[in-house]
Formats: structure tokens, sequence, C-alpha cells
């Protein structure tokens, strides 16, 4: 009821100011006097005393119904009218692969609780803001694979996005083939704009692709690649062994970041070099490439009105038509 009123308008609005007249009609139908019931003279009035029906206490309020005929004829002639919009959005969208480090070191509580949950719970954040664009999930450690091709299924790469856990892979840390994963799934895109989240903690240590080369290759299919170092600048509590149950034992290390190579790698494609040090920092880095990588959206919006005086009418009439069966039947009034 309330999108339907919120979407109505009135073609002739100035039809409303007859409704002024319905508080006068009101006062010399209640108030004026000028109306007097009918009346027979009887003996004795002991008889009648404490009887009442239900005509005579709805009798008085009878006229209300062409009062409300009334009104509703006023409004049926300021035509009101319910508009109907429709939009057609065309947007040229831009294929998004995210790179996310799953190695030991991500669960260093500088961040709080530890670097892969706020780097989760941000990254979910970046990827809910972009409605038109197409998002697909790398996870790497000591190798790397695609945990969610390039989709507009947003709630899909969320999903994946939060059940991401340290142990996932073989530990170690292997940004070459992480990115190579990444632009083996762009390269085929036809988007006006292709861009890698690179997002790390360590130094490249594993797999059999060089860093560098991966960048070359993602220069050739003119992918970006945004890369951030994720840890804060000097030691963190950080996992340095693990027991014989799989726990991790934690003590204060240095933390180690190749930002030399993450930086040649932003250089080379056209993309840029991001530090984070805290949460705050991490949600500002993804609120700039938000704003740097705009998608093209283009809105046409129609309207059309459809006429709805026809139900003001027909209900009034029908009103009327009420109010004059009960004065001629059940409420005439025999003079």
């Amino acid at each position: 009821m309330m999108g339907y009123l919120s979407n109505l308008h009135f073609a002739a609005p100035w039809w409303f100011i007859g409704l002024l007249i319905l508080p006068w009609m009101i006062w010399w139908q209640f108030y004026s006097g000028k109306t007097k019931p009918s009346y027979i003279i009887i003996s004795d009035l002991r008889g009648l005393e404490g009887i009442t029906s239900w005509k005579e206490r709805f009798f008085p309020y009878l006229p209300l119904l062409k009062i409300f005929a009334i009104a509703l004829f006023i409004i049926a002639m300021a035509r009101p009218q319910l508009s109907l919009t429709e939009e057609k959005v065309k947007a040229e969208g831009i294929d998004i692969m995210l790179v996310m480090d799953l190695s030991s070191s991500m669960l260093s509580k500088d961040f709080d609780p530890d670097r892969l949950e706020v780097s989760k719970m941000v990254a979910k954040e970046f990827v809910e803001k972009r409605v038109h664009d197409r998002i697909g999930l790398v996870v790497f450690s000591g190798e790397a694979f695609t945990q969610c091709p390039l989709t507009t299924d947003h709630n899909i790469v969320t999903d994946f996005l939060s059940g991401l856990q340290v142990g996932m892979l073989q530990d170690g840390t292997a940004i070459g083939m992480g990115l190579a994963t990444a632009v083996n799934r762009l390269k085929d895109s036809e988007a006006k704009s292709k861009i890698i989240i690179l997002l790390t903690d360590g130094v490249n240590n594993a797999g059999y692709i060089n860093p560098n080369t991966a960048a070359e290759i993602a220069k050739e299919y003119n992918v970006k690649v945004y890369t951030i170092a994720v840890g804060t600048m000097g030691q963190a509590l950080s996992p340095v062994n693990r027991r014989s149950d799989g726990q991790y034992m934690f003590a204060m290390a240095t933390v180690e970041i190749d930002t030399e190579l993450l930086q040649q790698i932003s250089q080379m494609t056209d993309g840029k070099y991001f530090r984070a040090i805290d949460r705050e920092s991490l949600e500002n880095i993804y609120s700039e490439i938000d704003r740097l990588e705009k998608t093209e959206i283009e809105v046409n919006v129609y309207k059309r009105y459809k006429d709805e005086f026809r139900k003001f009418l027909y209900a009034g009439l029908f009103l009327l038509l009420i109010w004059w069966l009960l004065s001629q039947t059940i409420f005439r009034i025999l003079n």
C-alpha cells in the first residue's frame, strides 16, 4: 500500500481546493440545527425507555457516506496517476581477481584477531561495493589455485572468502605462482579493465614461477596489479613452530616483507603499491582502489503514467449508491 501511494501523483492537484467544502458540509449536517428529524406524538414514552436499535445508532452517520463520496469525486477530478518507472542499466564492468596469501605468517597477531581474518573481512566489504563487476579469488602459500573463478554472484565470492584458512595449502609464499594463476584467469577476458589485487605479508620463497616473470605476463595481457603488503613495522607475535597436534606456537618475530618486489610488480603493470599496518589503513587502501577503478554505468530511466481516477470515481459512486439505497429503504423518512 505504501509503495502504491509513493508512486501516486496528481495531474490536476488544484481540484483539492474543493476539499475545503467538506468541513462546511459536516458542520451543516451535524451542528447547524437546520436538519430536524421527523417525529410522532405519543401519550407515554415509558414503554420505549431503554430500547435502542442498530438503526438508531447508525442513522446519524448516514450522511457521512455522501460526504465521503464527494471527497472521492474531488480526488478523482485531481487526476491521480500511477508513475511506473523502468530503469535500463548498461554497465561496462571491470574484471577483478583477488589474490590472497594463506601462508602461516598470516596468523600473526599484529592485526586483531590476526592478519588473515582482517584481510578477509575488508576484502568482503570491497566485493559488496563492486555491484557490476566480475570478481574471482586466487589463494596461495607454497602453491596456488583458483578458489573462485570470475563471477557476478558476489555471495559466492564472499562465502569463499569467509572459508579461507591457513593450512589449506602447503606452507610457504609463492607470490609468482599466485600472480600467474590470477593472470591466467584474466588473459581471455574482454572487460575494458582487468585488475589484480595481490595481498601478501612475506617474501617469495616457493613456487616455480618467478614473480617478475608473472608480472611481465600480466603486463603483456594489460592486467593492472595493485600490491598490498600486510604487516606492522618491526616485530609481531607470529607463528614460529607447530606442535604435533597441529597447533601453532607463537613468539615475537621480525616482520619480513619484500616491499621492493611488490613495488616492482605494481610499477611494471601500471598499478600501485600499498602498505597496510592495521585494519584502518587496509580499509583505506581498498577504498582508494575502489575510487581508482570506477565502473562505467549508464542508466536510462523511462517513466509512464497510468490514470487511477476510475478507482476513486467508482468508489465514490458506490458510496453514493449505498447512501441512496439505505435512505430509500431501511432509513427512509416518512413525512
